[in-house]
């Protein structure tokens, strides 16, 4: 994997998500000899500040490390002050973006430009990047203009599609990035490994030996200052449209023809298109909202600063999910997330079926465990395999047995963090971890009815307490099995 010469220009360079995130991540990237030496970057905000009082901005961010590293990689970051619908400041970025390729000695630069702003403001940045010249590309897309856009990727199904074809009117689908971070994790990417590249696993992977899937993404703070956001958008809009589905994507999805961005879009869309709809006359058996409440020193939802006393947005969702295909017939797929939850932990858990038959005295098959794997998404990235073992004694004592892997004890703290490998894709034009325009279309085909139903029914918001592992109701999606939620204690 080579670096290529590249030119990143970040819109809302002001924000924290270039302060906290993309500058740190270019930054290890630098470390790693990963960012080329003809590498810039653009900074462009409203605010009006020199080249060198954004530079000592980003110096807190920045990972500890010595200061002539810091100092030449701070060279390469520049600024540009302006607003994003005017003119002016695209004429501006012209001339600036001609400085730095006459500085490098090369034609033209490959030009990433990432949208770190919110995604109401994409109708004035795109149009204007198309109207001077900025994302136009040669027919072979050599050097290439990439756009990067962070979710929300629309509101609903309708706004998604007013988006896609604003986007579409100055882009094709190969410049755009569409942003998604779960995919940047270790053990998210590692899920095609584990499956695809183990013969293992393959044979057991379908609806003959597991019993059911359970995708958590759970977190222990609420909603912090991103009230003004999350109070429009809610948590099935936030989480379950783009991270958990695509987590529920690459556990699902048929092998890929080959490991290239559209072979494995492809399987993933199959996927998605394959989930059975949410039926209206009976939703609350598939799918459940709720809200957290006050505990103890905790405030609820609605006593957050910012937030609406009488608001009915939801702050964590369930759903039981069914794939209509082959491999998957009859297996339920249980997807959680929430906020103001017992802890933060990200996982996907395969629960495998129980042994059709005991031949140990005194146990019978429901006495024994169903084997697990378990994926570790977040906070320690790894996995867990639970099997039944004998326990060390003379009798026959039998006991579940975990065999776990941590990529922090293997590989060390040195983990790439998502955005770090996310960007490195972006400027080497690989569009594998990215989300396509149909993918984003099915994902809300899929979910706009719910939000509709919603709207219209506000008694179906339920609530839990903070600090608990969500609403008691959530079990019920589970029917008469004799399975529940994994517990959210550590």
């Amino acid at each position: 994997m080579k670096p290529v010469p590249n030119l990143m220009v970040i819109f809302g360079a002001s924000g924290d998500l270039t302060r906290r995130k993309l500058i740190p991540a270019l930054f290890r990237l630098y470390q790693r000899d990963l960012f080329h030496p003809l590498s810039f970057v653009i900074g462009c905000a409203r605010s009006k500040i020199s080249d060198e009082d954004f530079r000592n901005s980003l110096k807190e961010f920045i990972p500890e490390a010595d200061t002539e590293t810091v100092n030449s990689f701070l060279a390469k970051i520049f600024y540009l002050a302006g607003d994003y619908d005017d003119s002016s400041t695209y004429q501006k970025l012209e001339k600036k973006i001609a400085e730095l390729e006459q500085k490098t000695g090369l034609d033209a630069l490959n030009r990433t430009f990432y949208l770190s702003t919110p995604a109401a403001l994409y109708p004035n940045i795109v149009p204007k990047l198309g109207e001077h010249g900025l994302t136009a590309e040669n027919y072979q897309g050599t050097p290439w203009r990439h756009v990067v856009l962070e979710k929300p990727f629309g509101y609903d199904f309708e706004s998604a599609m007013v988006l896609d074809r604003m986007l579409h009117k100055t882009l094709q689908e190969r410049q755009i990035y569409r942003i998604d971070h779960y995919l940047g994790k270790e053990t998210v990417q590692n899920i095609l490994m584990l499956r695809f590249a183990n013969i293992i696993f393959e044979p057991i992977w379908n609806s003959n030996y597991i019993d059911h899937v359970q995708i958590t993404a759970a977190e222990s703070i609420g909603v912090e200052n991103r009230a003004g956001y999350y109070d429009h958008s809610g948590l099935l809009r936030d989480m379950f449209q783009n991270h958990m589905l695509a987590m529920l994507s690459l556990v699902a999805m048929e092998a890929p023809a080959a490991f290239d961005a559209n072979s494995l879009r492809d399987e993933q869309l199959k996927l998605i298109q394959s989930i059975r709809h949410f039926p209206q006359d009976e939703l609350d058996k598939y799918i459940i909202r709720a809200q957290y409440e006050p505990s103890d020193s905790v405030p609820g939802y609605r006593q957050e600063p910012g937030i609406a006393p009488d608001s009915v947005t939801e702050t964590y969702v369930a759903a039981k999910i069914m794939i209509d295909n082959w491999r998957w017939q009859g297996v339920p797929f249980y997807m959680r997330s929430g906020k103001r939850l017992r802890r933060k932990v990200s996982e996907i858990a395969i629960t495998f079926k129980r042994v059709p038959h005991s031949i140990f005295p005194q146990l019978r098959p429901s006495d024994l465990e169903p084997d697990t794997l378990v994926l570790n998404v977040q906070p320690e990235e790894g996995m867990t395999l639970s099997i039944q073992a004998k326990q060390p004694g003379p009798k026959l004592c039998m006991g579940s047995l975990s065999l776990n892997f941590s990529y922090a004890n293997v590989f060390g703290t040195n983990i790439p963090d998502a955005y770090e490998r996310l960007l490195l894709d972006c400027m080497l034009g690989d569009q594998t971890l990215f989300i396509r325009s149909d993918i984003i279309a099915a994902s809300w085909r899929l979910f706009t009815p719910v939000l509709e139903a919603w709207q219209i029914d506000k008694n179906s918001l339920l609530s839990y307490k903070s600090g608990s592992d969500g609403p008691e109701e959530a079990n019920n999606l589970f029917g008469k099995s004799n399975f529940f939620w994994r517990s959210l204690q550590a």
